[in-house]
């Protein structure tokens, strides 16, 4: 199967009902209600989409791997690792709402603009009102303020650092005055919000300590996640280039784009690579060499054009090469996290910390 059946055929078949688990999944899975469900859809499909929950698994990833580099180290806390996630989650749900707050606000957003065609928009379709979103928007940030004032108390006012760096930079990639993506910086931002502030802050917060190594371990997956925004800024360059929205990919042009997507590609396996060299990532995360046949399959995708029309059951239309990145990144990082996961259960490759003899040994519950 080549990467372009993958992108179609892995999806589940549409449900036609837009109430239940089938309902749930297929939103997980595709960004969208199930298409012949129409307007009829249940309070937890309307919030799937709203949230763009199906895109979360790349931020749980970020913790997890931030979590799984902490689970030897002196002063690890599972109680502190949980809130840490659930704070980058929480972050992440927020800034996928007021991206579409600012982007609707500043007329980036309207009906024949990616966003409102891959799935549909909040606001623009109806789904929910403004003032749904902004509650919506002001319970994930008092969420995240609460887990905030609990690790400032635990964990002191480093965590509360990184936080406070990573709603900047999320905040600043399309609001007003920065909006970095207008400026060929939302794929710089996205680098360094997937991979140093969400690894490291993690780290952070689980042991209270952040040693070099695990900036050096947080690149790899950065990489991961900043591929994916760059195909799908490629897929937006006819719809970005006109409304000046100089995304990274309009700067470069298409093909010098597509060819920066697969030097980011290969520089996770660089990058993972020189970091088990340094001994800053655990030696058995060499696994994700087994992601390299579907590395293969997206680089010729990548270079190849996209098809004229959205094959039969395609939900995202018009992104094409964001959905082909995406594939590499579930392969690739899954494979990290098991390397990962290993290390931990083994006690393999941990040279940089004095470990305990069990990852929740000295955890309190």
């Amino acid at each position: 199967m080549t990467t372009t059946e993958s992108a179609t055929r892995e999806l589940a078949p549409p449900p036609t009902s837009g109430r239940g688990p089938r309902s749930w999944l297929y939103a997980l899975t595709t960004t969208n209600p199930p298409p012949a469900a129409g307007n009829d859809i249940d309070g937890l499909t309307r919030w799937i989409v709203v949230t763009r929950a199906a895109v979360l698994p790349m931020t749980l990833f970020a913790g997890l791997v931030g979590g799984l580099l902490a689970v030897r180290a002196p002063g690890f806390d599972t109680v502190d690792l949980l809130l840490a996630i659930a704070g980058i989650v929480l972050a992440h749900l927020n800034n996928n709402l007021t991206n579409d707050l600012f982007d609707t606000s500043v007329g980036t957003d309207g009906a024949s603009y990616p966003r409102a065609l891959y799935a549909p928009h909040p606001l623009l379709s109806g789904l929910v009102t403004s003032r749904q979103l902004y509650a919506a928007i002001a319970a994930t940030t008092i969420g995240d303020l609460v887990i905030a004032a609990v690790l400032l108390d635990r964990r002191g006012w480093g965590v509360v650092a990184f936080a406070t760096a990573g709603i900047i930079l999320s905040v600043a990639y399309t609001a007003p005055p920065l909006r970095l993506k207008k400026h060929g910086l939302g794929e710089p931002d996205v680098l360094v919000v997937w991979g140093p502030l969400m690894v490291g802050g993690t780290y952070l917060a689980a042991t209270g300590h952040l040693p070099w190594q695990v900036i050096v371990a947080s690149i790899p997956y950065g990489l991961l996640c900043t591929t994916v925004l760059m195909g799908k800024h490629v897929d937006k360059i006819p719809y970005d280039e006109p409304a000046g929205t100089r995304t990274l990919p309009v700067i470069l042009g298409e093909q010098r784009a597509k060819r920066v997507t697969l030097a980011l590609l290969a520089a996770f396996y660089v990058t993972t690579g020189i970091g088990i060299a340094l001994k800053a990532v655990p030696w058995p995360t060499v696994i994700v060499v087994l992601a390299l046949p579907r590395l293969y399959e997206v680089w010729k995708a990548i270079l190849a054009p996209p098809p004229a029309e959205p094959p039969k059951h395609y939900p995202i239309w018009p992104l094409w090469y964001a959905a082909i990145a995406f594939l590499h990144v579930r392969r690739a990082g899954a494979l990290l996290v098991i390397g990962l996961v290993v290390s931990a259960i083994f006690n393999l490759g941990w040279s940089w910390q004095s470990s305990s003899p069990s990852p929740w040994a000295a955890v309190p519950l």
